[in-house]
């Protein structure tokens, strides 16, 4: 059976995963009476409620006799480690731009690895069905980013498809037929795609492109057999990273089908599997045959560019509600976490239960925190901050490319908010009544900026950034909060008398009747400065009677606080309290006597 290895690459919410989705029904292995969920292949539970891929997925199908491995990638800059290592493991690419939004920072990114990577494209226009589509102009901007990205003679005759996900229609014409399903798509995969190499008979070798974690295995590699043929319990050699070489032998080979993984006894050539075997197998280390090492080119992996500190929990309310508390069982969750993710870095400060997480972004590591909230942990976290780097002696910083699509009524915010941010204007431009602004910021101008622009906008901005490089470092605080905090006194149950007495402080977080403690952080104050205030005053109850009879106490809505919002809000000397049950805000220091000698210590210095 002939092989044909390809990725599916776009920026985020173009329609990868819903286009997957309509490519498994029209296999010819899907049963159908198998439900096929919408967005299949994002299995993990934040993927389907955000809506967004996270980690890359490999999945086949049959079609006319041919074998087609699709790689799924995510969509979103914080993920673009996975999209880059995949491009070793493809012979050609299909790029998805929406007919709408058009040509996007990530779809630059993307398509630029896959040029380099000398990769054959398909492009498929999505979503022509959408209101406001503009089919030709989007292809326009396709044919000119492949000019400006240096595509060659061969990689600028790609072919043109048009599509709808949702309806699971494709097309040679930019109009719908519905008698016409995905085939058109298919077979140009067949037609366009080359054949990888297959050579069976030559000596093995096999490159782990992803890693996958199972509990039952352990490690396994997710990568393409380049030669050869790799057969369950034959003893190999793995050449590290380091230059040694370790012999294994291969517990399990497994190979997607659909939704489904299949252990199969031998692979060949040219196809992409998952192999079990090596405890700490790592991405980009070869495995050959015993006697035949010849290493492949070592992949690269994306430095992080974003880090976060966590700890154990040690408010007064630590241990009340998570399972696991203890600083060696978030250790252990920590390394498990590297296992599967190589973008991550984790590091133990010493002498103390904390820990320096790095990622590739501040998407990246609040998807790890609501994971383990969700797993049972209690931890504390801080605010997240770049990772500053040391070039000839000079401070750098990294730098983000963004791109912002807003209705041009909310652009002069916009344009002061970046402003504010330290953000360089590169171009703007007007389309009915959405306007596009470029900008170049440090990556600190963007942290916690989401919360603030989805505000500022309405709801309607859409917000694209992608890592640019490093740059020297701008000696000003960059995206702070400027307002204080409102901090409890004490410890004890909120009250509605308190909250009622203080509204014209700030904006409250809590409601009445929830449980406080001294140095917890209740609100945002009016004012540039912190307050510490008393939210569990109870009202003086005396025999005396009232002339009038006391009106209802009528309260403002407490402002919802999720995970997002929490890491916008802080400062460098404030922390997360995650628990199962709760988010909660504190200060570093709780006590206020304690934070007053603190600050007057780092003044003097």
């Amino acid at each position: 059976m002939e092989i044909r290895n390809i990725a599916i690459i776009a920026h985020v919410d173009h329609g990868k995963t819903t286009l997957v989705n309509q490519l498994l029904k029209q296999s010819e292995r899907f049963d159908a009476h198998l439900q096929l969920q919408e967005r299949a292949m994002d299995s993990n539970d934040i993927e389907r409620e955000r809506g967004i891929t996270i980690l890359a997925k490999n999945t086949a199908i049959i079609y006319k006799d041919y074998r087609i491995n699709i790689l799924d990638t995510p969509g979103h800059a914080d993920f673009g480690g996975e999209v880059e290592r995949i491009m070793y493991m493809v012979d050609g690419v299909l790029l998805l731009v929406d007919a709408y939004e058009g040509v996007m920072p990530q779809t630059r990114f993307v398509l630029k690895k896959a040029l380099e990577a000398k990769l054959l494209p398909i492009v498929v226009v999505n979503k022509i069905d959408r209101k406001f589509a503009d089919i030709q102009r989007t292809v326009n901007e396709v044919y000119d980013l492949f000019i400006d990205l240096g595509a060659d003679e061969h990689q600028l005759d790609f072919p043109v498809l048009y599509a709808s996900g949702l309806q699971g229609l494709a097309n040679y014409v930019p109009s719908l037929d519905h008698s016409i399903k995905m085939d058109p798509i298919l077979d140009t995969i067949i037609r366009s795609i080359p054949q990888p190499n297959q050579n069976q008979a030559d000596h093995l070798q096999f490159q782990p492109a992803l890693i996958d974690y199972n509990d039952y295995v352990g490690r396994m590699g997710i990568g393409k057999i380049y030669k050869g043929t790799m057969r369950t319990n034959d003893t190999v050699s793995c050449i590290r990273l380091d230059g040694r070489i370790q012999q294994f032998r291969v517990q399990k080979i497994l190979q997607s089908m659909g939704m489904e993984k299949i252990e199969v006894a031998e692979a060949y050539a040219g196809d992409i599997v998952s192999v079990a075997g090596l405890p700490d197998i790592h991405v980009g280390e070869t495995i050959t045959e015993v006697g035949y090492e010849d290493a492949l080119p070592h992949l690269h992996i994306d430095e992080p560019t974003v880090q976060m500190t966590f700890l154990t929990n040690n408010s007064p309310f630590a241990g009340k509600e998570g399972k696991h508390v203890t600083a060696s069982k978030i250790d252990d969750r920590l390394f498990r976490e590297t296992q599967k993710d190589v973008s991550l870095r984790v590091e133990r400060i010493q002498t103390s239960e904390a820990w320096t997480v790095s990622g590739r972004g501040e998407l990246h590591l609040g998807i790890l925190v609501e994971n383990m909230r969700r797993e049972g942990f209690e931890f504390q976290v801080s605010r997240p901050r770049v990772i500053v780097k040391m070039v000839d002696g000079v401070k750098h910083e990294p730098y983000e490319d963004v791109q912002i699509d807003c209705p041009s009524e909310y652009m002069g915010t916009i344009i002061e908010m970046l402003g504010d941010r330290k953000g360089d204007l590169v171009s703007m431009n007007q389309q009915r009544d959405y306007s596009r602004i470029h900008y170049i910021m440090p990556s600190r101008g963007l942290i916690g900026f989401m919360t603030q622009f989805m505000t500022a906008t309405k709801g309607y901005g859409i917000l694209s950034h992608i890592f640019l490089d490093y740059r020297p470092m701008v000696y000003e605080a960059v995206g702070n909060r400027r307002t204080g905090a409102l901090i409890s006194m004490n410890q004890s149950m909120t009250t509605a008398y308190a909250i009622g007495r203080l509204e014209d402080r700030g904006t409250m977080f809590l409601e009445p009747r929830v449980a406080v403690y001294e140095g917890m952080i209740v609100g945002e104050s009016n004012k540039d400065t912190d307050l510490v205030v008393n939210v569990t005053m109870e009202k003086q109850l005396t025999n005396m009677r009232s002339a009038s009879k006391d009106t209802t106490v009528v309260l403002k809505k407490a402002r919802a606080m999720n995970l997002e919002a929490c890491l916008a809000f802080i400062n460098d000397d404030e922390l997360i309290e995650i628990t199962p049950e709760s988010i909660r805000l504190r200060k570093a220091v709780l006590k206020a006597n304690e934070r007053k000698r603190a600050y007057y210590n780092e003044t003097q210095e």
